[in-house]
């Protein structure tokens, strides 16, 4: 087997036994003659059997490629053989457009936390109607749980979930069910605890500055080294795992002045490997930069990558929701139904506005004929707008059934690629709060210090006296879903209303039509009532306490459609048969166009 390292200022290298061959004669590597900084040698190794480098004779340090880390950060890799696995069910793969993703922490969905427990629920998103997961980071993090995004090893599976096979096991019991898996994957930073990284080469640079510290040197000298690494562990989940897509953490924080951006040179061998192996495989990025290139077509100057979420369109919906207006919701909390409805239709909602909360102007528009809505992601809830609250309360803390429908008919029922966060079908209860497992006490109390700052910028020192520690093992167990809660009241109804839109969503072609111009909306900012239109099909959503709304349909001079009802939320309601759909408070109607 072939044991190499990328290691430019290293004099020596040796590869170091562990494990049951730790009384083995360690292995000096030879420099590669054709690879500058890179070493190599040649060893008999099987699946499983341990091994470190040393570099001038210092401490063994796990292989910055490993992929596996059976002792967690920081301990010995493991040789691992991805041709042993037995896949049993053959995949075509799932393409992006006209899918419906669920965003899943592997850690907390039950209360084993781990890849096979998960499996075991895969029958209810296939029932549910969604068509991909949304995995949430997998790699090596310090300790047993934690949310995954200070991992440090991005070539590995954390171990306490089940390592790679488990990985593979839980991909192809997804595949079985006819669900893709989307991994989440952080290449901006690796957490501060066991990460090796800066010993072996210039991985991280001091040109730029991240939330985390250090940038990854994606531009520095040595950086062609630096983003062939992270390019070809993305292109090892894709290949070796069987991974779908990818959702690339915080792009915003990938810091790159070449002329070729990263992302585009990570789109390009993703579209590449997509061709090799015949099946879609696609990435979605998390931007904060409202910048219409991240998406663009790489011959048009763009990045090339396949879709991303869209923070514009949760600010707006969960504004108009609750009526919060602190920190970044200020601006769309004016008039949110306004810019509910600018970015139903355009995508962004600072598209070039000023921001309040950046102190400038921010985004740019949307080509739609270059972005269909569909590689945007629209989403009520996800684990950052959730954990990032003080007390991580869901919406199920503060709104009512009835606007938890209307949510659900928005996202659903919306020109982009729809997502939910775990729990949310039936409106769980549990909460979703930030936890790690650091070993480290100073970090820890770093990780403190740092919620507390957050809080403040958010106006939440109120809840400071009560916030969880992210460090007490209660934390994480309070947010472990709770499996009984889908079969009782009101969450069975919620449930079933979730299943409804989907089973609308893929009967209705109208509601996966990625042409832009089928999508209209009109709205009353006073009566708090808003009218999707898509194609034939009206969504009439009246988010008011206490009032009736009378929702116009007609949206010209032209005579008003008759409409059948597909499904209703809430109050009740329908069309009067004179061009109005009355809507009951906080409740949704749901109609097509009679031809």
């Amino acid at each position: 087997m072939l044991f190499e390292v990328w290691a430019p200022s290293a004099g020596r290298v040796t590869l170091q036994w562990a494990g049951e061959r730790a009384g083995e004669a360690p292995l000096p590597l030879e420099r590669d003659a054709g690879r500058a900084g890179w070493w190599r040698v040649t060893a008999p190794a099987g699946d499983g059997d341990r091994y470190a480098y040393r570099l001038d004779d210092g401490p063994p340090l796990p292989d910055p490629r490993a992929v596996r880390l059976p002792e967690g950060p920081g301990g010995p890799g493991a040789v691992v053989d991805h041709g042993r696995f037995t896949w049993r069910h053959p995949w075509p793969g799932r393409p992006l457009p006209g899918a419906v993703l669920y965003e899943l922490h592997i850690g907390t969905y039950t209360a084993e936390g781990t890849f096979d427990a998960a499996a075991e629920r895969l029958h209810h998103l296939a029932d549910l109607g969604i068509t991909h997961i949304s995995l949430m980071p997998v790699c090596p993090f310090p300790g047993t749980h934690g949310w995954g995004y200070d991992g440090i090893a991005p070539w590995a599976v954390h171990e306490p979930y089940g390592g790679p096979d488990g990985l593979k096991r839980f991909v192809d019991a997804a595949h079985g069910h006819g669900l893709g898996v989307v991994l989440d994957v952080v290449h901006n930073h690796l957490g501060p605890s066991g990460n090796h990284l800066p010993s072996f080469g210039p991985y991280f640079t001091d040109t730029h500055h991240t939330p985390w510290g250090t940038a990854v040197n994606l531009d520095a000298p040595g950086s062609d080294e630096v983003r062939r690494y992270f390019i070809a562990s993305a292109l090892v989940w894709l290949r070796d795992y069987r991974i779908d897509g990818l959702r690339l953490d915080a792009v915003h924080a990938l810091h790159d002045s070449r002329a070729r951006h990263f992302l585009a040179e990570l789109s390009a061998a993703a579209d590449a490997l997509a061709g090799h192996l015949r099946r879609p495989l696609f990435l979605i990025a998390e931007s904060d930069r409202n910048d219409p290139r991240t998406t663009a077509p790489r011959a048009s100057g763009g990045h090339g990558v396949h879709a991303q979420w869209n923070d514009d369109f949760h600010h707006a919906l969960h504004t108009a929701l609750t009526g919060e207006s602190q920190g970044y919701y200020a601006d769309f909390a004016r008039t949110p139904l306004a810019a509910l409805a600018k970015t139903l239709t355009g995508g962004f909602f600072h598209d070039g506005t000023y921001s309040s909360f950046r102190g400038r102007t921010h985004g740019a528009p949307l080509d739609p004929r270059v972005t269909p809505p569909y590689r945007l992601l629209s989403y009520a809830q996800t684990h950052d707008q959730i954990g990032n609250r003080a007390v991580g309360d869901r919406l199920t803390a503060t709104l009512s059934p009835g606007l938890l429908g209307c949510a659900a008919a928005l996202v659903l029922c919306s020109p982009f690629t729809p997502m939910l966060f775990m729990g949310e079908e039936w409106g769980a209860r549990t909460p979703w709060q930030y936890f790690t497992d650091h070993t480290d006490p100073e970090l820890a109390e770093a990780v403190r210090a740092g919620r507390r700052r957050e809080f403040a910028a958010h106006d939440w020192e109120s809840a400071a006296d009560d916030w969880p520690d992210p460090q007490d093992p209660a934390t994480r167990a309070r947010c472990v879903l709770d499996w009984t809660e889908p079969d009782g009241a009101p969450h069975a109804d919620l449930l079933d209303w979730h299943r409804t839109l989907l089973r609308l969503r893929r009967e209705l072609p109208a509601l996966t039509d990625p042409d832009p111009s089928l999508t209209h909306v009109s709205y009353d900012e006073a009566a708090r009532w808003l009218l999707l239109r898509r194609g034939p099909v009206r969504v009439a959503v009246n988010l008011a306490r206490d009032a009736e709304a009378s929702v116009p349909v007609r949206t010209d001079a032209a005579p008003a459609p008759t409409l059948r009802v597909l499904g209703r939320w809430g109050a009740g309601g329908g069309p009067d048969g004179a061009g109005v759909v009355r809507v009951g408070a906080e409740s949704v109607v749901v109609a097509t166009e009679i031809p």
